[in-house]
């Protein structure tokens, strides 16, 4: 059984698969697949989440100072089967991590997959600027099959819907969600959701307020607040540890 996640590995060195333990990697890969069932009713011992504010307060590195290794993510783009600007984006992601957080790189791919295909569904293309060859836009939120979401006409800027919001992008940030989490990944001075080094930051920002994620209960708790779904924390597993499989 493999870990989920990677750790960065700063200072311009490589990335590289964190290592445990066999019994350490089985207990982790027990509590994510079954903590999910108890997550939307945590007991009354778990500490609060700390506040959006706490979260985006706490230290982390400028964009730039996060250089992933070009050899390293040619060779582990290669090997996931990812695209390479999508796979630079997730490693600088986990880098540049709230203080107190660590997040691999494995787990923003395995969203980034489920999401988006890494910003190739469709068809589309993901370029060297991170960004998709056609923009990336979840169903109208109109109630149907989704929540109720109304547009505003701030949000309708990223979507060109006056009447119903959308998620958005190749992390498919729903467009209040983004107000709150947006982050400049690639430090272009720009805070774009349809740009995966920005959506990547804001999503690893959003998943760390649930805490360190190198914690099995942790981690499905966290992928379970970005898609409520049971279904969707195992699919995320399942993508993440496949991409530490071919990688490791």
């Amino acid at each position: 059984m493999r870990l989920p996640h990677v750790l960065g590995v700063v200072g311009g060195a490589a990335l590289m698969c964190a290592t445990a333990v066999a019994a350490q990697q089985a207990a982790q890969r027990d509590q994510v697949l079954s903590s999910y069932e108890i997550v939307p009713e945590p007991t009354a011992q778990v500490a609060q989440p700390p506040t959006v504010e706490e979260v985006r307060q706490r230290p982390s590195r400028d964009a730039h100072a996060a250089a992933v290794d070009p050899r390293w993510a040619r060779r582990t783009a290669t090997a996931a089967g990812i695209p390479l600007p999508a796979l630079t984006a997730y490693a600088r992601a986990s880098m540049l991590a709230p203080e107190g957080c660590r997040i691999g790189w494995t787990t923003l791919a395995g969203i980034g997959w489920v999401e988006s295909q890494h910003g190739t569904i469709g068809d589309r293309t993901l370029g060297r600027d991170g960004h998709s060859s056609r923009p990336i836009l979840g169903p109208a939120l109109d109630g149907r099959d989704f929540a109720a979401v109304p547009s505003t006409p701030e949000s309708a800027t990223w979507h060109g819907d006056a009447k119903w919001d959308h998620a958005v992008g190749p992390m498919q940030f729903i467009p209040s969600t983004w107000h709150t989490w947006r982050a400049d990944g690639d430090g272009d001075g720009v805070a774009d959701p349809n740009d995966i080094d920005d959506a990547a930051r804001a999503a690893a920002g959003y998943l760390c307020r649930s805490g360190d994620l190198m914690s099995g209960d942790t981690w499905s708790r966290a992928i379970f607040s970005y898609n409520h779904s049971a279904d969707y924390v195992l699919n995320v597993y399942s993508a993440a540890d496949t991409y530490a499989g071919r990688t490791s």
